[in-house]
């Protein structure tokens, strides 16, 4: 019985922040079914705004969001994955753009393009110090030297990641460095230009010369900031927010104990609230008596161990609420994900992913 009410609105309005606020087009991040928000109706939204560049993890995420509709050619999509080698035609049939990470990939893309008859359009991925996909500047430039061998290759961009950039500044300048001299050794001695991108959410907010033709946005367009950072804020909304209703009241004497292995005591006669959301629903069981819910824009207090379906909250000694009546979880009208997400010793962005299929998500 948990809902996911996703408002496209803020969405919008948050992609608007942030392209003012870099002064550049957006890669929008959709990947992870755009970070739990639904990818085909936020695809569909940001589109609507007139981003024209779409990131996701793999082929398969792409080839969802081509097929269903949502992102119909010419909007460029991304895989950020490395592909494996069955894996290459499927780009090329729905026009997918690749990351090349190693010679190998190029050769298999030039062989099945060229069969085809076609070309692929690819992103060179470089490692300036992420240390997951991508090549070091120096094999990156060999693959460079290989492209004019490949004709059926079309490089779109080039691009690499930021391994910290809300919290170590001097390690990500380091890694801009690294990237700003490559691309332009490489564009003065091709003598053309190449869409370069490298900022990320943090990024964005913290490193202003890391923009370069492009940037990636992702949980900062959901709402959500990449660190508790007071001066690495924008003005963003939250475009989730997770409700669930109260299914079952009752009153409790003192020394009633609640839920699994008894951790909470009533020190006195309570009203406790069973709300139907539990770990199940992505509202993680690490948050047991650590968070609150909103109910009629009243806070209360969670009490207990967090169930599969169902959470308990604490009403007090008087209370109006009603079987049937909205808890906010998290979201505009409620504790914000990354408080939510900062009680539970995570992260915003898993807490978002974590909303699992069974809830519902409706478009308000």
């Amino acid at each position: 019985m948990a809902e996911a009410l996703i408002r496209l609105q803020h969405l919008q309005e948050n992609a608007r922040l942030i392209r003012k606020k870099a002064g550049v087009p957006l890669m929008a991040v959709v990947k992870a079914n755009a970070y739990g928000h639904g990818a085909r109706e936020t695809a569909r939204a940001l589109l609507a705004e007139g981003i024209g560049h779409f990131g996701v993890a793999n082929i398969h995420e792409a080839i969802e969001l081509r097929t269903c509709g949502s992102l119909k050619r010419p909007a460029a999509i991304l895989s950020f994955s490395s592909p494996l080698p069955s894996q290459i035609p499927s780009y090329l049939e729905h026009g997918i753009e690749m990351t090349v990470c190693d010679p190998a990939t190029l050769r298999a893309a030039e062989a099945v393009a060229s069969g085809a008859g076609a070309t692929i359009g690819v992103h060179l991925k470089v490692d300036t110090g992420m240390g997951r996909l991508g090549l070091s500047p120096a094999e990156a430039k060999q693959v460079l030297q290989e492209l004019p061998r490949c004709p059926h290759i079309e490089l779109r961009g080039i691009y690499t990641h930021f391994a910290d950039s809300s919290f170590d500044r001097a390690f990500t300048r380091k890694q801009l460095e690294a990237f700003r001299a490559f691309t332009g050794e490489y564009e003065h001695a091709s003598g053309r230009r190449v869409l370069k991108h490298a900022a990320n959410s943090g990024a964005i907010l913290s490193e202003p010369d890391a923009t370069f033709d492009m940037v990636r946005p992702g949980i900062l367009l959901y709402g959500c900031h990449p660190s508790n950072d007071a001066h690495l804020r924008l003005d963003v909304k939250p475009v989730m927010q997770v409700e669930a209703r109260v299914v079952f009241l009752k009153t409790v004497t003192a020394g009633t104990t609640i839920s699994y292995n008894r951790t909470w005591k009533a020190a006195g006669p309570r009203i406790i609230a069973t709300i139907a959301a539990g770990y199940a629903d992505g509202y993680h069981r690490s948050l047991s008596g650590k968070a609150t819910v909103s109910i009629n824009a009243i806070t209360y207090p969670q009490v207990g161990t967090i169930t599969m379906d169902q959470i308990m909250v604490d009403l007090g000694t008087e209370s109006d609420v009603r079987v049937g009546d909205r808890a906010v979880l998290f979201g505009w009208d409620g504790m914000r994900a990354e408080e939510l997400a900062s009680r539970a010793g995570t992260i915003s962005y898993e807490l978002l992913t974590s909303v699992s299929a069974r809830v519902l998500r409706t478009v308000v």
